[in-house]
This record gives structure tokens, sequence and C-alpha cells, in this order.
């Protein structure tokens, strides 16, 4: 928790009128029994009704001001753990946004789920509880004996004892389970993996009939994070009764010496009543201290968590130059003998793969699963960096400009694009946050998808649910294509992007693309001959290496893989055409 205080610059003032506020009401707690006790003393032993009048009327005073005091205390505690755990989050969100593909899976999507959402509410509370108690409980319990020893020694030495012994079981059990928690936290990873996955994937789950398979599996995991739960909830399940105990037996030890004192007239009554409320108010926040421990035990293992985040270096180091413009005579794409390994394969996914492609020049890039065809997609994006090599982008290695400028000039559509909740219009303008609506309707046609806007009785302004839910997977690859081109990028990548189109859309696609992007560099991945034949160079990709690279014709005598694609997808005359 001590690396996040730095989100508490800017509320100094919270974090001490919180804490001040608190104390000043543990004062003026320990001051009531001391009145009480005068109430007993002198009102009631002399039939006094006007001192038990008047000294009642300061306990209510008391009473009043604890609460206004109280309020005040939660209010700025509130306030200051709001805004730390506001900033926390904003933080991690924008750290964990800078991170490149290879530590996002390092670290694991769910448990980054679990850590923004999960982990920094934990550490909230937890510094809510602190600033409310820090000062409370040690003003009470220090408050409480050094009161009880002005009252009689024997007494305070009683209840001195039992509180000592009290905290000592209550550190104990701080140290057995701050590593539980932190455990109990990486098992909510998993209830969140396996919650993601069944959700979304729901209609593969019941296509195949595995319902009972992923409740017993999703049952296993909850299972196991239930069972540390109730382990260390049996630890502090404990920790509770052996404080009573130890605390009443406290009582019970300064019951029976002072009751002889007050037999021998060495101890009155009124200071006998006090001396029993200042132990009940160590007790109390003695279980205060136990629920503060817990949450901070928490608190501590959360921010762990959150710290192993912010400690995680990108992978990647972000350029410093702008990424250039087209320029005439210069690639729009180079690969200079780019090679690339995921972290922990056994082997290159792509090896050794030299292409230039010129402004307005179309490269076709096609192969089996597994040829290496989206990790070219991802270099050239930078969503990783080329294990050997170099990318270059109108001439500019990637490596050397700016993540931001290189993806304004780069533009991706994957297989599978992801549409955000809104409307379209929102979504277009994603690609370009000053476009306009003819701006929007241009790529929407380009995209072939005037009919989707057109289906709709809004038009551009039409809804759009979570993850784009109520389009069909064609459509929501349209208007992913129509996003992109609103940014008019220098190169365009089609990664797969039409394989849910119907042939007659992907081809009148591909025609529209090319009459309307005329100065763009298009480079179309597809598993379809028909998709990629037509460009001016086509790479064929087998097993991560070059096979062949040529027009279609060149390929077709040349490149024997090639030749076998076309073969299993059209007759004869149709790959010669």
């Amino acid at each position: 928790m001590f690396k996040l205080r730095r989100y508490l610059r800017g509320h100094y003032l919270e974090c001490v009128l919180a804490p001040t506020f608190k104390g000043l009401e543990a004062i003026l707690q320990l001051i009531a029994p001391l009145v009480m006790a005068q109430i007993i003393d002198v009102g009631i032993a002399n039939r006094d009704a006007g001192f038990v009048v008047s000294h009642g009327a300061v306990l209510a005073a008391i009473a009043l001001v604890c609460y206004v005091v109280a309020i005040v205390a939660q209010y700025y505690s509130s306030k200051l753990a709001s805004h730390f755990g506001t900033g926390l989050r904003n933080d991690l969100f924008r750290h964990v946004l800078s991170l490149p593909r290879e530590d996002v899976d390092a670290l694991g999507r769910a448990s980054l789920v679990t850590r923004i959402t999960n982990d920094t509410q934990q550490a909230q509370d937890g510094l809510n509880m602190f600033f409310r108690l820090i000062l409370r409980i040690p003003f009470v319990l220090v408050g409480s004996v050094v009161s009880a020893f002005l009252v009689d020694g024997w007494e305070a030495a009683c209840l001195l004892a039992s509180s000592v012994v009290a905290v000592g079981l209550i550190l104990a059990f701080m140290c057995v389970t701050t590593g539980r928690y932190r455990k109990i936290q990486q098992g909510l990873d998993e209830v969140t993996l396996k919650t993601a996955e069944n959700l979304e994937g729901a209609r593969v789950l019941r296509a195949f009939r595995q319902e009972g398979a992923e409740k017993d599996t999703f049952a296993q995991v909850a299972g196991g994070v239930r069972d540390m739960q109730v382990g260390t909830g049996d630890i502090s399940g404990v920790v509770n009764p052996l404080t009573y105990a130890v605390v009443n037996f406290g009582l019970i030890a300064l019951l029976w010496v002072g009751g002889l004192q007050v037999d021998v007239g060495g101890l009155t009554q009124g200071q006998l009543v006090a001396l029993v409320s200042y132990v009940s108010q160590a007790l109390i926040e003695l279980l205060k201290l136990t629920n503060l421990i817990t949450m901070l035990a928490k608190a501590s293992a959360c921010a762990r968590r959150i710290n192993d985040v912010f400690a995680t270096v990108p992978s990647q180091v972000d350029g410093t130059k702008e990424a250039p413009s087209p320029a005439e005579g210069t690639p729009a794409v180079e690969l200079d003998d780019v090679s690339f390994a995921y972290p922990g394969a056994s082997g290159d996914s792509l090896s050794h793969v030299s292409l230039r492609v010129m402004p307005g020049a179309t490269l076709g890039v096609i192969g089996g699963t597994g040829a290496g065809k989206s990790t070219l997609a991802a270099l050239l994006m930078r969503f990783y960096d080329a294990t050997g090599g170099t990318v270059r982008v109108n001439g500019a290695d990637v490596r050397a400009v700016t993540r931001q400028s290189l993806r304004r000039q780069v533009g991706i559509v994957e297989q599978n694009p992801q549409l955000f909740g809104g409307t379209i219009a929102s979504n277009l303008r994603w690609g370009a946050q000053d476009a306009g609506d003819d701006d929007l309707m241009s790529a929407v046609e380009t995209a072939q998808a005037a009919d989707v806007v057109a289906s709709k009785d809004e038009g551009l302004g039409s809804r759009v649910e979570q993850f784009g839910r109520n389009y069909s997977g064609g459509q929501r690859q349209r208007l992913a294509i129509a996003r992109t081109l609103v940014r008019r990028p220098s190169v365009l990548i089609l990664d797969d992007a039409a394989s849910a189109l119907d042939f007659a859309t992907d081809a009148a696609l591909r025609r529209a693309i090319r009459r309307d992007c005329a100065g763009t560099c298009v480079v179309t991945i597809s598993q379809r001959v028909a998709a990629v034949r037509s460009c001016d160079q086509i790479l064929v990709l087998d097993g991560g290496a070059v096979a062949g690279l040529g027009t279609n014709e060149e390929l077709l005598t040349g490149c024997e893989v090639y030749k076998e694609i076309c073969e299993s997808q059209l007759t004869s005359e149709e790959a010669g055409r």
C-alpha cells in the first residue's frame, strides 16, 4: 500500500482532518466514564439531583459532539478514499493500455480485469478504514490504559496485560492471513476467466452440449476459491472469540481486585464503573482493530498485485519521430529479412520475409492456417516487434516512430472486429473524431455497409449494443471496415476482414476500395484465392517462410504451394483468369 501513496497527493488536508476528527471523538469518549464516575460518587451518593442532571447534560453534549465529529471524519475519509480509488483506476487502466500485446498476454486479460475492478476496490476500502481508525484505535486503547492507571494501578495492570495479549493475537492473525488473501485474489482471476469464456462462447457451449462439463469446471474453480475463503474465515472466526476471552478474563480480574478495593474503601463504586467502561471501550476497539487488520491484509495483498502491473515495463520502447506520409518512390510497406517468434514459442512464426509494396499498390497474402499471415499484419501495426530484420512503413522503421503516429498511417481490420456500445456514428468516429456525416457515409458506401445503415430507422444514430450483438458477423465486419476507412490511412490492412461476406459483396468491396482508395497501399490477407488473385503482388506463406512472391500468373507457373491452393478452390479456368 505504501507504494500507492502518490495517489494521496493534492488531498493532504483530508489526510489530516479525517484521523484528527476521529482522534477528537476518541478523546471525548475517554472523558465520558470520568463524568459517569462523578455522577455515581457525588450526585447519586449525595442524592444531589441537580448535580446528576447537570452532569447528565454534559454526557448528552459529549454524545452529540461525538456524533457530529464522527460524521465529519467519515466524510473526509470517504472523500479521500474515493479520490484515491479514482486516480488509481485511471492510472492502472492507462498503464494497461500502454502495454503491448505481449505484456498483456503475459499478465492475463482475466487477471487484469480483476485487478482493475476488485483489487482497486479492496485497496480503496482498506484506505478508507485506515484513515477512519488509525488514530481512534490507538487513542482509545492507550487512553483507556492511561485513564485506568489514573484511577487505580492494579486494575490498570489487568487491562494492560489483556490488551497486550489481544494485540499480539491480532498481529499474528495478520501475518497468517496476508498471503492467503493474495491466493484468494488469484483464484478470483480464474473465476473471472471462466466466466468470460463461458459468456462469450455461450453459443459454442450449447452447440456442443458442454453445459454440464463447464458447470463442473466452474464449480471446481469457484469451489477452490470458496475453500480458501472458508479456511481464512475460520482463522478470522477464531480471533474475535479469543479477543473476547482475553479481555473478559482481564475484566474478571479487574472486578475481583476492584471489588476487594471497594470493600476496604480503596476504590469508589464510581471509579470501578469507570474502569469497567474503559475495559468495554478497549474491547470494542480491539474488535475494530481485528476488522481493520482483516481489511488491511486484503488491501495489502491487492496492492501488491496492482503494483506488479505498474512494475511491468513495456517490452516495446515507443519511438520519438512522427511517422512520415507517403512519398513518391518510397515503398509504403517494406520488410527487410524479417523474422519473428512469439514469446515461449519453439520456432519462428515468420522466417526471413522480404518484400516491397509501393503507395497505391495492392498486396495479397495467402497461405495455410498457421502460415504467419496475421503475424505479418501484427508486425506492420507494431503490435509486436520483429525479432530479426526491419519493418518499414513509408520508409521509416516502425520502431523509430511513435505508435500513435504509425497507427494514423496504418489501419487494420481483423477477422473478428470489435464494435463498442453507442451508435453507428460513434463507432465510425473512432477512425476520426472530427469526421462529418458526409465523411462517414462515404466510408460506409465504400465498405458496402450502406444497406446496414439504411435498414435502421435512425441511420447513423442507430444504437449499437455491447460487442455489436445486434448486428450480424458480416454487418460488423463492414462497419469495422468503414471505421478504418474514415481515418483514410496510407496503408490499409484487411486481415480476413471479409470472411463473413458472400462472394458478391466481397468482390464489390474490393472494387470499391480500389476505386475510392486509389492512393492507399492495400494489404489483403485472406484464405480465399478470389480475394487476392487480382492484387499487384501476392505473397504466399508456408510455415512462416516465403513460398512465392509475384502476380497470379507468375505464381501459377512458379509456386507449387499457390497452385495447390488454387486447385483446391477454383477450376483451372477460374485460376488462370
